[in-house]
């Protein structure tokens, strides 16, 4: 693979050594050229065609069916991971006693949400590994990747285990979707949110989320509109009696979508389909390999192992103070809870590697 013919793709990696992508992804310049052409297109049509847009997202739905193995219905997109996830656990009817379960060290999103649930006396269970779930456990709350110190939970057995007590399952895959495969189809999620600004390398306001189909009857969308009903497409005499939902995932969509994002965000999957999703997942868990090794060398203790997001912890430094001395050489990571985090994606090089190694040594 012509990895650095894949590189000129992104031309900020020209000036900067951009090791973060777990903060945000880099932009490629067909991605951004997928958004200008939309825009284009709107001055040549003065967008009377705007419902042909719908028409290319459905296409966008099938190509992130390709990605993670489920059917363009199955699809649907939010301005970002925190509104699924809101949909996810406001949707359900809940009783007190209830008990969400995730783990401890997680993306706050998962606490936040889950605790404004305790009025209705729902209970949220911290684990550090879940190997079980409590009694009355409704829903488990797992990444698939930690984002703080890389830590790759076995979710296709916690999902399981929720099964088999009757919750469920709602997976966050920010952290690895476009890095590392996930099946859908395999792992059985009722809901995957993927927001796609980080490893997908799509533009704000890209999210998509998998709805299971079992899951759809009775998850009460969170957003009504003009297109929570199935007839939403005859513009010319939109319906204007009781609403009968869609039964794809584009229920919860409600109205207008981010086009441009969206747009952007097909063009970025259809990059890492054409390079081949193994490819890409072989090249970035080999330089997280490299980036381990180097970081040991330094001193540092490497919080897991097997995974892409490289977080590294050293007695005697500080995390947030060297983060900061590396980006005044345009060598860009992250300080996460005392850790200092390097996640390279396959733009990376091994020179972008030695860069590091070298501000790195004494």
């Amino acid at each position: 693979m012509n990895w650095e013919a894949i590189r000129e793709q992104f031309p900020a990696l020209e000036n900067w050594t951009w090791l973060n992508t777990a903060t945000f992804g880099q932009i490629p310049v067909r991605t951004r050229d997928a958004v200008d052409r939309h825009f284009a297109r709107r001055d040549e049509t003065a967008s009377a065609d705007f419902l042909t847009w719908f028409n290319d997202v459905d296409e966008i739905r099938a190509l992130i069916g390709q990605l993670i193995n489920c059917r363009a219905d199955d699809i649907a997109f939010a301005m970002n991971a925190a509104s699924a996830l809101s949909l996810f656990l406001h949707g359900m009817d809940w009783y007190a006693g209830d008990r969400i379960v995730t783990l401890r060290d997680e993306f706050p999103n998962q606490y936040y949400c889950a605790a404004s649930l305790a009025d209705r006396g729902v209970e949220l269970v911290r684990m550090n590994e879940i190997n079980s779930l409590p009694e009355r456990t409704r829903a488990v709350l797992v990444s698939t990747v930690n984002y703080s110190n890389g830590y790759r939970p076995d979710v296709a057995f916690i999902s399981q285990l929720a099964r088999r007590a009757g919750a469920l399952l709602y997976v966050d895959g920010t952290q690895s979707v476009g890095a590392l495969r996930f099946d859908v189809a395999a792992v059985k999620p009722h809901m995957l949110a993927v927001d796609g600004y980080k490893w997908l390398l799509c533009p704000n306001g890209a999210t998509f989320f998998y709805v299971a189909p079992e899951l759809r009857p009775t998850l009460r969308p969170s957003v009504i509109g003009w297109r929570s009903d199935k007839r939403w497409r005859s513009v010319d005499q939109l319906h204007q009696g009781a609403h009968t939902m869609p039964e794809a995932a584009e229920r919860y969509e409600g109205g207008m979508l981010n086009f441009p994002s969206i747009y952007g965000a097909g063009e970025s999957v259809r990059m890492m389909l054409e390079i081949g999703l193994d490819r890409i997942e072989r090249r970035v868990l080999d330089l997280a390999g490299i980036t381990a090794d180097i970081l040991r060398a330094s001193g540092a203790s490497i919080m897991h192992g097997s995974t892409h997001i490289v977080a590294a912890h050293w007695p005697d430094r500080d995390a947030t103070a060297l983060a900061k001395t590396l980006q005044q050489q345009r060598i860009v990571v992250s300080a996460r809870h005392g850790n200092l985090r390097v996640s390279p994606h396959f733009y990376n090089t091994e020179a972008d590697l030695d860069r590091l190694q070298a501000a790195l040594t004494p």
